[in-house]
């Protein structure tokens, strides 16, 4: 049966895709990234020639190895129509499971799956031209054109200081840092099969595999030539696993011409996600989101009541204690798309949580967890009864996002207007990303602040019309 896996992204995030190498913005048009044809022509064959000899079975295939000055992609070498298989390859990937039995004899149960492929793929690439895998680890690319955040520098990173992929780059760097020290002692107990590793060097094979590793239904697995596969957020082709024939392969969502870049879609990610894991972005990610975060105010009188019954009956999550405060709650939020009265993108727990902001009483928290508890259990998830109240609690909102504008606002006039060498340097292409990102945010911020100034509007006047009695306009 064939299966598309998805995979879900915690510490170690495999998706059933990769990222190219830089972002899409700097390719050049498949034109211009095929001036070279006879040593594109040569490096295709022979990669095509090495996973036919791998596999022992044919590759099926209508793509060639482009290139520009930013890294691999794949093109059409012949015309494609929509619903043609345009890549298809057998079962034969740089596995887990092909770790040296002596390796992992040393390593403990809790390095993840993902550090034990970085492990092989170490080992492989200490062997060099003597590896099975040479022609296909030889295209990958180095740390140094790889954008990923845990390479940026101290200074590259505080131009994305207002988001939280700032904090959740951190803490990425810190677990690695935690994963290398618990494989440390293994891979130098075997200096002829890895060398000198150094934490450098764990990061970027690390970063190589949750970048460019696809998924099956029993393992990940790195696939060559596969993962030369560009990302189109709207494209609606993927890589499609059948388990029972053992096959990857790629069916296309459209027609392309000779020439023309083919690319498939990793999944819905923002470019948060895409800037952590793979290491480029979009300029117009529809996708786009950003993590709102609340706290209830020490010196609230009812904090602690307050606290109490919002983990109780929210399930929030506690941000991470090198993050934010103990205090505080963390809410993912999308743009609000829906042109109707429903809140669509605005998260119904963060609305809640501003409601329970504004209670200035242990009478009307009680009340709210008793009605909780004698409907769904969910607290605060309908509109206060005081009107004043409510209008407060989505202008506490307002606020909050306004804020957060003007701060991204602002980040970004100043990378704009800085100078940095010219295009296509490390410096401007992180640059760019870091826009890239504050902008969607903005355009998320600015969605949902539309929304509740025209909620708060309409409350407002239904109230002074002494007829608030329409639940629709409550979602």
């Amino acid at each position: 049966m064939r299966t598309l896996i998805r995979m879900a992204s915690i510490f170690s995030r495999i998706q059933p895709h990769r990222i190219p190498q830089f972002s899409r913005r700097f390719l050049n048009v498949a034109a211009a990234s095929l001036k070279d044809t006879s040593q594109l022509f040569n490096q295709c064959n022979e990669l095509m020639i090495w996973l036919r000899r791998k596999t022992g079975l044919e590759i099926s295939s209508v793509l060639a190895i482009g290139t520009s000055s930013y890294g691999r992609s794949l093109f059409a070498s012949k015309p494609i129509e929509d619903g043609d298989c345009i890549l298809k390859i057998p079962y034969t990937h740089l596995t887990p499971d092909k770790i040296l039995p002596e390796v992992e004899s040393l390593i403990v149960d809790d390095v993840g799956t993902i550090s034990r492929l970085a492990v092989v793929l170490l080992a492989e690439q200490k062997l060099g031209k003597n590896s099975d895998w040479f022609p296909y680890l030889n295209n990958l690319p180095h740390a140094v054109n790889m954008h990923n955040t845990i390479f940026w520098a101290p200074e590259e990173l505080n131009m994305i200081q207002q988001s939280s992929i700032y904090h959740e780059t951190v803490n990425l760097k810190s677990s690695l840092a935690r994963e290398f020290s618990a494989l440390k002692p293994v891979l130098q107990h075997f200096p002829s099969i890895f060398g000198d590793i150094r934490l450098d060097d764990f990061m970027h094979a690390y970063t190589l595999v949750i970048s460019r590793a696809w998924g099956t239904s029993n393992c990940i697995s790195l696939v060559p030539f596969a993962d030369f596969l560009n990302h189109d957020g709207a494209s609606e082709a993927v890589l499609l696993n059948d388990d029972g024939k053992e096959i990857s392969e790629v069916i296309a969502d459209r027609n392309y011409s000779v020439g023309e870049e083919v690319l498939i879609r990793y999944g819905k990610f923002s470019n948060s996600t895409l800037m952590l894991d793979y290491g480029f972005t979009l300029p117009h990610n529809i996708n786009d989101q950003v993590q709102i975060f609340m706290d209830v105010p020490l010196y609230d009188p009812l904090y602690k009541m307050k606290m109490e019954l919002l983990h109780k009956h929210l399930k929030l999550p506690i941000a991470e204690e090198n993050c934010f405060s103990s205090s505080g709650c963390s809410f993912i939020m999308k743009e609000v798309k829906s042109s109707d009265r429903k809140g669509k993108g605005i998260p119904p727990a963060l609305r809640a949580f501003a409601r329970i902001l504004t209670v200035s009483t242990c009478e009307e928290l009680t009340s709210l967890a008793t009605e909780a508890s004698q409907s769904d259990g969910r607290l605060a998830r309908r509109p206060l009864k005081n009107t004043s109240n409510e209008i407060q609690a989505h202008c506490i909102l307002l606020s909050k996002f306004e804020d957060m504008i003007k701060c991204r606002d602002a980040v970004i006039k100043v990378l704009e207007s800085s100078n940095v060498p010219y295009c296509g340097t490390q410096l401007s292409v992180r640059r760019q990303m870091a826009i890239d990102l504050l902008k969607g945010e903005i355009r998320v911020l600015q969605s949902a602040s539309s929304w509740i100034a025209n909620y708060c509007k309409r409350i407002s006047a239904c109230f002074q019309n002494h007829s608030i009695n329409e639940p629709s306009l409550f979602s």
